[in-house]
């Protein structure tokens, strides 16, 4: 039997919330610890792939997912210059068959308001807000556990409690974020699809959340100095002058809607290096805290979602934490640091320009959707080991 009985986990995100779920589910207690008065997230969409919604699917989650996201039919890539088509990847129904699971879209705050609904529901979960936590011992003291999982985000407080952790680095891009409505929005914006625009050293994302009747826009360019430290915050007349400075060589639908932006939100890309994710005792980060990396492969919630579901697979079969949390770590490693090399090549890849940019043209518009496909069935088919 597991001498695990009892975890405290701090912050009520994604992925505190799903590795509280998905502890619960085996017989294991969370308290969770967080640090605003009331959960408010922040943002606007969020694709959830199969190996997430997977994962979601199994904590019980699917009625309520259903009622709130789209499947969207296609996952496209355009040119941002001309607009044209350059390849697509099946969705909706044929994701739930080659991959075993909805690819869905939605907005962040509903995910969370689903994993939030969840957690209250389970006898096995506490939650607990308006605690701010800024250490170990601070969590242990406010809720004594077995084991302590720093679930709290890329500005982790707890993440200098892990000897060899290191600090997130700004990643040389920053994210814009805004909503587009339904009724005002241009004929270029599929309903039907996630399309990623691209172009040189920028390229934009957009797809339909019918729940509030919108298309989530996120506008990602280069940007060599590093903006003040911190999360999202509004945009002014300067940085936005340099957005639309980026995309100045842009298809004039795409220039048209980004001055019309309403209340965008800026988000400077920031991700963690391949630092330690364990103390070696009963301390692990999970999710950003441990892994934070740039939107490029679309997996940051995914991999938080991934890391609770094996979290609490190690922690139930467990007969030594520190062993447990070892073999945690390693395989996980194993696995963001292959996302991380696909995120890498999207990077490139969508913000290439000039003849690199004909290049990937040419070999997208010659590649069949089923191809593409397979190229991610080690991405999207994945399952977390039991």
């Amino acid at each position: 039997m597991s001498p695990i009985r009892t975890t405290t986990i701090v912050g009520a995100g994604i992925a505190g919330l799903t590795a509280a779920l998905a502890l619960a589910r085996r017989g294991i207690a969370s308290h969770i610890l967080e640090q605003a008065p009331a959960l408010e997230e922040v943002g606007a969409g969020l694709q959830l792939s199969p190996n997430a919604s997977r994962i979601l699917v199994d904590l019980g989650l699917l009625d309520a997912l259903s009622t709130r996201w789209t499947e969207p039919d296609h996952i496209g890539l355009s040119s941002g210059i001309s607009l044209s088509h350059l390849a697509s990847v099946p969705a909706g129904k044929a994701a739930r068959s080659r991959w075993g699971a909805p690819y869905g879209v939605l907005h962040r705050a509903s995910l969370q308001t689903v994993l939030l609904d969840a957690v209250r529901a389970e006898p096995l979960c506490t939650l607990t807000t308006g605690t701010r936590i800024e250490s170990a011992a601070d969590a242990l003291a406010a809720a004594p556990a077995d084991v302590l999982v720093a679930a709290d985000g890329v500005w982790s407080r707890l993440r200098h409690a892990v000897p060899g952790a290191l600090p997130a680095r700004y990643s040389g891009n920053v994210a814009w974020r805004f909503l587009v409505p339904f009724a005002a929005a241009p004929p270029f914006l599929d309903p039907r699809a996630v399309t990623a625009f691209l172009g040189p050293q920028a390229h934009l994302i957009a797809y339909p959340l019918t729940e509030i009747e919108a298309f989530n826009i996120v506008a990602i360019h280069a940007q060599s100095d590093a903006p003040p430290i911190g999360w999202l915050r509004r945009g002014d007349a300067v940085t936005r002058g340099r957005m639309l400075e980026a995309f100045a060589g842009w298809h004039a639908d795409i220039r048209r809607l980004l001055p019309d932006a309403q209340d965008p939100l800026v988000w400077p890309l920031f991700g963690c290096p391949d630092g330690a994710w364990t103390d070696g005792r009963k301390t692990v980060l999970i999710g950003d805290a441990a892994h934070a990396m740039t939107p490029f492969a679309a997996q940051g919630a995914a991999m938080a979602i991934e890391d609770a579901a094996l979290l609490a697979a190690r922690l139930a079969t467990a007969t030594d934490i520190p062993e447990a949390l070892r073999r945690f770590e390693k395989t996980r490693r194993e696995r963001v640091a292959r996302v991380r090399s696909r995120g890498a090549f999207n990077r490139f890849a969508y913000h290439a320009r000039g003849p690199v940019a004909l290049a990937r043209n040419l070999v997208l518009s010659l590649r069949r959707p089923e191809g593409l496909a397979a190229d991610l069935d080690w991405l999207y088919g994945y399952r977390t080991p039991e």
